[in-house]
């Protein structure tokens, strides 16, 4: 298992070296320092003192990849690729490229547990309602509720979120005003402000992750090992609970695994239509304003978790199935 991780570390350092390196090349060959700076200062008419200013206010002065005019370590550590990106390594954020210059790490900081708050019930949520449900029509297979049902799945699965978003906030906010229509609080307020999209979310997600389960469910029932326990006398509900649930864990880990990063990422559109201040919101302000110091860092960030997120699905298999060996 030791040397699984440690390899396992090493593929993800390399793969988020090859990320990190490819981003920066990718943004700085776009767009030179002086263009982000006439970007985020604005305006139709900006001086070159403006954009000098601007870049030495930002770090954006200094060479690339090389000053030749230090010497020794200061040659690669006095250098953008050093200070912006390098430095991403040691969760060194920097500045925003904004007229404010906001300091990058203290808001991911605050933003993350804001996201987080919205998020972590709604990954919880989802993987035991979606499960419950699967298990539901599994449970009255070939029957009008395990057709109506999935007819229900397809519904739901077809409808776009901004649907859900939509029609909830119209419905629960305005006509039957039981939610506030947008924004957020701090503290136990908090729960007011995310009832709503949570719930909308949950539905969203909930036909798509329902019908795949109740097909890893079905394919179980076929096995040979289900056949034994129903011969033993087992009832149905023990062999879908104890047996079918057990040995289609593998998949729902894998399934439910891939969504572990949006959990500390946040949502992209249901933070930014419900005014909730995590980090989905702030990727959606930062290439709006064309921050490119923020949008650097989310991409990191991204990374970051899904080689982490990948890593931990792995040793999880080891956890439900004593049959996966990591060596």
């Amino acid at each position: 298992m030791l040397g699984f991780v440690l390899r396992r570390l090493g593929y993800g350092l390399a793969i988020l070296v090859g990320v990190n390196l490819f981003t920066f090349l990718l943004f700085f060959s776009v767009n030179t320092p002086d263009d982000m700076a006439r970007l985020n200062i604005g305006g139709k008419r900006v001086t070159q003192e403006q954009i000098e200013k601007w870049k030495t206010e930002r770090g954006y002065d200094r060479p690339l990849y090389f000053d030749a005019s230090r010497s020794g370590a200061e040659r690669v550590t006095h250098t953008i690729l050093w200070e912006r990106s390098v430095s991403l390594f040691a969760l060194d954020f920097g500045k925003s490229d904004a007229r404010q210059a906001i300091n990058i790490g203290h808001e991911v900081k605050v933003r993350m547990g804001v996201s987080l708050q919205l998020a972590l019930p709604l990954f919880i949520l989802q993987v035991i309602v979606s499960v419950a449900f699967a298990l539901l029509l599994v449970f009255f297979r070939h029957s009008r509720i395990d057709f109506w049902g999935v007819v229900l799945c397809v519904l739901m699965l077809s409808i776009s979120s901004l649907f859900y978003i939509i029609v909830g906030q119209f419905l629960f906010a305005r006509v039957l005003r039981l939610v506030p229509m947008n924004g957020f609080a701090p503290g136990l307020d908090a729960a007011r402000f995310l009832a709503l999209p949570i719930l909308l979310s949950l539905l969203s997600r909930l036909g798509g992750e329902a019908r795949l389960y109740r097909a890893m469910f079905l394919e179980e029932l076929g096995k040979d090992y289900v056949r034994t326990a129903r011969a033993k006398g087992l009832g149905e509900g023990r062999v879908l609970g104890r047996h079918v649930l057990r040995n289609a864990l593998i998949p729902i880990i894998t399934s439910a695994g891939s969504y572990l990063p949006y959990v500390f990422l946040g949502s992209l559109v249901f933070e930014s239509f419900f005014g909730i201040p995590g980090l989905g919101a702030f990727v959606i302000e930062a290439i709006t304003g064309q921050d490119f110091a923020i949008v650097r860092t989310m991409v990191f960030l991204g990374a970051l978790l899904y080689i982490a997120s990948n890593a931990l699905i792995d040793i999880a298999y080891t956890w439900v199935d004593p049959r996966v060996r990591l060596s």
